[in-house]
């Protein structure tokens, strides 16, 4: 006689066809994200594009993949109606998952390093779910694991299924939606595209994207001090590990699953320093309140810039607000947070200024002389 074991019954295809209606009607509900022009001189023939992610529901391109994340969850099966999600995150994502958890009715656990910004703890427990904070941060792998076997729940993953679970080949992602933004401008085809990396996720979906689309335009990725990335980057070395970033969000203590370098035309190493002093900088000079990734963003953007200009060329250069600066007050918006942590931004905010006026970004050293 035959046997037959069902692992899911009507009742629970059901329950996960409602739930993928539920995160789709939420991605309908949102309009498209704004792509910004940043003042350049005109003269320069060179146009600056800020993508502004921090516009989403939970306030971070995050959400982006959030809402990847669980469609691809759902349509594997990992999710069901009484799973607790698990995520291992330095803040913005778990804020987008919880969001998503809280829409399907799921208890969320963001397991994430104690160091995290109180204010993005805030926005987690807002959206409804429970912080798990470990003091070593190199551990949330391990004991996000430990936490889902232990209540048969699911961790997300995030690192090693953010490239998986977005569709770069269209679908209205990222990189599909820059370059329709674009068609109307004077330099359609962006020369650069800057974004950081913390999954590797969104890199990855836009260097593939450009690729299927036979584009030229060239991606850049920066990486912040303590980040294993850039290491890995330059030396071909996938093992590389590192401290870890203070920048949250991007960087990371080892190569990520999703970090895929080939996909990578070029990396910038920049220094906190840089990162902060382009976060203050961008938010003075766009009127946009922007955090810390999206300053070390700038920071490549603005090397880029200057090279292309040095070189006489002309084109658009394309990087992210990521998310914004109110969820870093008691840290890179603090003169005293900078102080204790021995950061001082001064010679590349002096660097930023002469960059506007010149299109020339001088090296810390020659903005302090």
């Amino acid at each position: 006689m035959s046997r037959i074991v069902d692992r899911c019954d009507p009742g629970c295809r059901a329950w996960i066809a409602e739930a993928i209606h539920k995160v789709e009607a939420d991605a309908n509900r949102s309009a498209d994200t704004h792509l910004h022009v940043f003042p350049l001189p005109p003269d320069w023939g060179i146009d600056l594009y800020l993508k502004d992610e921090s516009v989403h529901p939970t306030g971070s391109l995050k959400h982006r993949l959030a809402r990847s994340l669980f469609l691809y969850g759902l349509a594997n099966g990992w999710i069901r109606a009484d799973t607790t999600i698990i995520e291992a995150s330095s803040g913005s994502t778990a804020v987008s998952e919880a969001y998503f958890a809280r829409l399907l009715g799921l208890p969320f656990v963001a397991v994430m390093p104690a160091a995290t910004s109180p204010e993005k703890i805030a926005l987690i427990e807002f959206q409804g779910g429970r912080c798990h904070l470990v003091d070593d941060p190199s551990s949330i792998y391990a004991e996000s694991r430990r936490l889902a076997a232990e209540c048969g729940g699911h961790f997300m993953d995030q690192f090693t299924y953010a490239e998986r679970a977005t569709d770069w080949r269209g679908n209205n992602n990222i990189a599909e939606s820059i370059f329709e933004q674009l068609r109307l401008e004077r330099f359609p085809e962006p020369s650069w595209i800057v974004v950081g990396a913390g999954t590797g996720g969104t890199s990855a979906t836009i260097g593939r994207y450009a690729r299927y689309r036979r584009f030229q335009t060239r991606l850049a990725v920066v990486d912040p001090e303590g980040s294993a990335f850039f290491g890995s980057f330059a030396d071909d070395d996938p093992e590389r590990t590192a401290a870890g970033s203070r920048i949250e969000g991007i960087g990371r203590p080892r190569v990520e699953p999703s970090f895929l370098p080939t996909v990578i035309d070029r990396m910038i190493h920049v220094p906190d320093a840089a990162s902060i002093a382009a976060m203050r900088w961008t938010t003075e000079v766009s009127g946009r309140n922007v955090g810390g990734s999206t300053g070390t963003n700038m920071w490549g953007a603005a090397e880029l810039i200057a090279r292309m200009r040095a070189r006489g060329e002309r084109g658009s250069v394309v990087t992210l607000i990521c998310d914004g600066g109110e969820r870093y007050t008691g840290t890179y918006g603090s003169d005293t947070w900078l102080t204790t942590q021995n950061i001082d931004i001064t010679p590349y905010r002096t660097a930023l200024d002469t960059f506007l006026k010149t299109g020339q970004l001088p090296t810390p050293d020659e903005a302090s002389a």
